[in-house]
């Protein structure tokens, strides 16, 4: 006959399966529905482009993943459990959204990605507040804080998928920087931060932080500064810009370190071939950010999409969360 507490750990296991089982349904059927659509493009039977495609593998595959490694480093609210379990649709509204035509029918589509977001930032202002508590563990701390900025990112990054979707152009901003800062939200910002902070729970955990949670910090907070650069100032993007570069490319040699101390021996290969597409991705960012500060077209938006956005979105942020989901999943 089981105890109380035993049929408790039991059900908590069970849920934990149940979480882990969803999330792969998710991005595995997200993947498929991606390589079906980059298939039509391919085919040009589908009207899309390098930046829509890349802006699609977000929703359909990076965020069901990053809402699971956020849940299992740090917990989540029921704002956060319900956006999970409504992310499928929402990324089906994303494809409707993308394959028509900018104008208020995409934009009305583009408001059901928009819903996930908001509760995701409806949890991440939770994390915020608990993290500000004077009682709040210190090393909890950090890493509830970056889990936090990483889902008001997701708002953000929805937001502007609305405006590119309707035609709007917030600030004077043309096409495609509305829907290349939806991109960015999702992908420096949200996965980003998602892998900085289950690196810092990881390090913590071998008594090892060197630093590294004043690095997730600056990584957490950079992705609106580069935003900010381009309504602001050309030189603060750029500076911005390659701080951030320089920023992923330290967060790079401590998860190459955490890769080989990783216990999971899949870990350990994608959490290196994570850390090792960063180098090469964000050189890339580095040179376009100068590049586009002195007027130069040696490196366009298009060849950026194709180079820099595909490292950056399979390479690092697929491989980096795969990564720290099996090594947690391991230790579990």
């Amino acid at each position: 006959m089981k105890t109380t507490l035993e049929e408790r750990s039991w059900g908590t296991l069970h849920d934990n399966a149940r979480d882990h089982e969803w999330a792969a349904s998710c991005a595995t059927g997200g993947a498929a529905v991606w390589a079906g659509m980059a298939v039509l493009a391919r085919m040009e039977i589908a009207r899309l482009g390098a930046i829509e495609l890349l802006f699609l593998f977000a929703p359909l595959v990076i965020v069901p993943l990053g809402m699971e490694l956020g849940r299992v480093i740090g917990g989540g609210g029921r704002l956060e459990g319900l956006a999970r379990r409504l992310q499928p649709a929402g990324a089906v509204l994303t494809v409707m959204a993308m394959w028509i035509s900018p104008g208020r029918n995409a934009g009305l589509a583009a408001l059901g990605w928009l819903l996930i977001c908001a509760l995701m930032a409806g949890g991440g202002f939770a994390d915020l507040v608990r993290a500000s508590r004077p009682d709040a563990d210190r090393n909890v701390r950090t890493t509830r804080f970056v889990l936090g900025i990483a889902r008001l990112d997701l708002f953000v990054g929805g937001a502007w998928l609305v405006a590119s979707r309707w035609g709007m152009r917030p600030m004077g901003i043309q096409e495609p920087i509305g829907l290349l800062t939806a991109v960015h939200f999702h992908f420096a910002g949200f996965a980003t931060a998602i892998i900085a902070a289950a690196t810092l729970q990881f390090v913590q955990r071998r008594g090892e932080s060197r630093g590294l949670k004043y690095l997730a910090l600056l990584l957490a907070g950079l992705p609106f500064v580069v935003a900010a650069g381009f309504v602001i100032s050309p030189a603060m993007k750029m500076a911005a810009a390659v701080l951030f570069s320089a920023s992923v490319a330290a967060l790079a040699i401590t998860l190459r370190t955490c890769g080989k101390n990783a216990e999971d021996p899949t870990a350990r290969i994608l959490l290196q071939v994570a850390a090792g597409a960063v180098f090469a991705g964000m050189v890339f960012s580095a040179a376009y950010a100068v590049a586009d500060y002195l007027g130069s077209n040696a490196l366009t938006i298009p060849q950026m999409a194709r180079t820099h956005g595909i490292l950056n979105a399979i390479g690092f942020c697929l491989c980096g969360l795969l990564g720290w989901l099996v090594e947690t999943s391991h230790r579990q």
